[in-house]
C-alpha cells in the first residue's frame, strides 16, 4: 500500500514544492522529474510493514551529467527543498532509498552509471555515482583487463555508494575502506570540487594519490551531507596467480574468542592481507536456507534447533570465510602457516583449495566468488530467514576491538539481548583492519507482521544505547536511529556533532543536502524541530 499523499517538505508549502519542480523540470527535462505514485514506490524503507513508512519523497529527480547534478542543487537552495542523493537505493538492511526527512526529494543517480575510465597500467577505475558492481565487473570482463575489483555480497549495490558509506568490501586493497583515492563533489551552493591530487587541473594523479596540498577533504564526504559525489577513483588488484578461498569451521562456540585472537595474529602480521567474514551457525544458515524449515515457534530458536542446523548442514557453531592471494609458493607457506594456528585452537579445522584465474567466474559457492570480485544476487536470500519472499532485517553494526575479550563482551550482549527480545541471533564479524572489527547484528523480521517489524526496530534501538554505553559506536547507522547512533557519540558535549554542524552551517546553509544524514542537521532544520523524537 502507498501513500497516495504527496508530502511536503519541512517549512514549505505545496506551492513552494510546485515551482521547485517545475524550475528543475525545465532546466534538466520533464521526463528526469516524477512525483507518480508508482515512481517514488522504490524510495522508502523496503522492510517496513506496508502502508506505514513515514520517511516518503515528494518526488524523485534523474539527471544524467554533471552538469545537471548542479543545476538540481542551485534550484533546490533557491526554493529551500530538501534533497536526498541516491546511487542504487538497494542498502536495505539500512533503510534503503528512503529520505531522512519526510518530503524531501530524492536525487538518483541510477541514470549515471558509466565506468569512465579503467587504467590497467596504474590499476584503477573511475566511475560514476550509479555505477553498480555489476557494472564494474562487466567493464573490467569487457575491455579484457588483468583487473580484478574488491566487492561487496550482493552486486546490485553502488561503488560510489559503499565507499562513502564506508561499506565492507573482502579484498586486500579493501582493508579500511582503502580503495577509493579521488572525488568531484558538487558542493550545496552548486559549485564543482575535486579533492586531492584533482585540486590542480590535469593531474595525473588525481586517482593515484589520496592527498593534495593542504588539508585532505576526501573523507569529509563519506557519511556526510556535505555535498554529492558525481566521480570517483577506484583502486583495482592485478589479478593474482593463485586464488585459495578458504573455511574455518569452528564447533565449541566457547572458542569464538581464541579465533578472533588468532585471526587478529595474522592480520596483523600479514598472513592474511584480506578482510575475513566470521558468522554463527543462524547467520550462515540464513543464506542457505530459510528458518521455517527448522522451527516456525514464536521467540528466539532454542539452542537444539541451532545445533541441529549446525550439524545437518555441516556449518559448525561458527564459520569463517576468507582467502589467500599471489604467487603459488607464497600462498602455500601462508596455508601452512595460518591452518597450523587456528588449528591449534581446540574443535577448529581449516580447509580449501587453489584456483587459477580461469576457474574464478564458475566457482559454484557465491561467497568464494565474491571474494575474487565476480558479483551475484545469490546471498540476497538472507533477507527470506523470517517470512520468505516478505522477509527483512534491520542490521546494527557497531566497531569493537579485534580481541577476544572484546569479541565475548559483545557476544554475551547482544546474544542475551536477542534472545530476551525474541529474535534469533544472527551475528558476525567484518574486521576494518587488523585491529578492530564490526561486529554485525542482523535482526530478522516478517515484514507482514507489523508488531514484529516494530519490535524489530525497537529492539536495534535498545542494541545501539547498550552497545554505546560500553563504548561502542556503530560504523553506518540505519536510516530510523542515525540520530541515536550519532547521540552515543558524546565526548566533550558532543563536540564532533557541533564540529559537523558548524561545517554544515558553513557550506549548507540551507541544509538542502541529505538533512540529518549521520545524524547532522544543521541549524535551520534544527530550529524547525528536528531531529523528530
Amino acid at each position: 500500500m502507498l501513500d497516495t499523499t504527496q508530502p511536503i517538505p519541512p517549512g514549505l508549502t505545496e506551492g513552494d514544492l510546485d515551482r521547485a519542480l517545475v524550475a528543475i523540470a525545465a532546466a534538466i527535462g520533464d521526463d528526469k522529474v516524477a512525483t507518480d505514485a508508482e515512481s517514488l514506490a522504490d524510495f522508502q524503507d523496503p522492510y517496513q510493514f506496508p502502508g506505514t513508512a513515514t520517511n516518503v519523497p515528494s518526488g524523485v529527480v534523474s539527471p544524467t551529467s554533471v552538469e545537471e547534478v548542479q543545476a538540481i542543487v542551485r534550484i533546490a537552495n533557491e526554493h529551500r527543498v530538501p534533497v536526498w542523493p541516491i546511487s542504487r537505493g538497494k542498502n536495505n538492511g539500512y533503510g534503503g532509498a528512503a529520505p531522512q526527512v519526510r518530503g524531501a526529494l530524492m536525487l538518483s543517480f541510477r541514470n549515471m552509471n558509466k565506468v569512465l575510465e579503467i587504467n590497467e597500467e596504474l590499476g584503477y577505475a573511475i566511475v560514476e555515482p550509479g555505477v553498480s558492481w555489476f557494472d564494474l565487473h562487466d567493464a573490467i570482463e569487457a575491455g579484457g583487463h588483468n583487473l580484478v575489483a574488491s566487492i561487496v555480497d550482493i552486486g546490485w549495490g553502488g561503488v560510489v555508494s559503499n565507499t562513502l558509506e564506508h561499506g565492507l568490501t573482502y579484498m586486500p586493497y579493501s582493508i579500511d575502506q582503502a580503495s577509493h583515492c579521488g572525488f568531484e563533489v558538487v558542493l550545496p551552493n552548486g559549485d564543482l570540487l575535486r579533492t586531492g591530487s584533482g585540486a590542480m587541473d590535469n593531474n595525473p594523479t588525481w586517482p593515484l594519490y589520496k592527498r593534495g596540498l593542504g588539508p585532505t577533504s576526501t573523507e569529509l564526504f563519506m557519511q556526510s551531507n556535505y555535498g554529492i559525489v558525481t566521480k570517483m577513483g577506484y583502486w583495482l588488484m592485478p589479478k593474482p596467480e593463485i586464488y585459495m578461498p578458504l573455511w574455518l569451521q569452528l564447533w565449541d562456540d566457547s572458542q569464538m574468542p581464541a579465533v578472533v585472537d588468532a585471526l587478529r595474529e595474522l592480520m596483523l602480521d600479514g598472513t592474511i592481507d584480506m578482510r575475513p567474514q566470521l558468522s554463527n551457525t543462524l547467520c550462515m544458515a540464513s543464506m542457505m536456507t530459510a528458518r521455517a524449515e527448522w522451527y516456525d515457534g514464536p521467540g528466539a530458536m532454542p539452542e537444539e534447533v541451532i545445533e541441529k542446523i549446525a550439524k545437518d548442514l555441516g556449518l559448525g557453531r561458527w564459520m569463517m570465510r576468507f582467502a589467500l592471494y599471489g604467487d603459488e609458493a607464497v600462498v602455500d607457506y601462508n596455508f601452512a602457516k595460518l591452518k597450523k594456528r587456528f588449528e591449534s585452537i581446540p574443535t577448529v579445522s581449516v580447509f580449501g583449495e587453489k584456483h587459477g584465474v580461469d576457474e574464478w567466474e564458475t566457482l559454484p559457492n557465491p561467497h568464494e566468488r565474491v571474494q575474487i570480485g565476480v558479483p551475484s544476487l545469490d546471498l540476497y536470500k538472507m533477507a527470506g530467514w523470517s517470512g520468505g519472499d516478505e522477509g527483512g532485517h534491520v542490521d546494527f553494526s557497531p566497531v569493537i576491538p579485534l580481541t577476544a575479550q572484546h569479541a565475548k563482551a559483545a557476544q554475551d550482549l547482544f546474544s542475551k539481548m536477542c534472545t530476551d527480545a525474541g529474535f534469533d541471533y544472527l551475528g558476525g564479524m567484518l574486521p576494518i583492519n587488523a585491529r578492530a572489527t564490526t561486529f554485525i547484528n542482523v535482526i530478522p523480521f516478517d515484514t507482514k507482521n507489523e508488531a514484529q517489524v516494530h519490535a524489530a526496530y525497537e529492539h536495534a534501538k535498545r542494541m545501539v544505547a547498550a552497545a554505546g554505553k560500553l563504548g561502542y559506536g556503530e560504523y553506518r547507522a540505519h536510516l530510523s536511529f542515525m540520530d541515536l547512533a550519532a547521540d552515543q557519540f558524546g565526548f566533550n558535549d558532543h563536540a564532533q556533532r557541533r564540529f559537523n554542524e558548524t561545517i554544515k552551517d558553513t557550506l549548507d546553509p540551507n541544509g538542502i543536502i541529505a538533512p540529518g544524514k549521520s545524524g547532522i542537521w544543521g541549524t535551520r532544520l534544527r530550529q524547525a524541530g528536528f531531529p523528530q523524537q
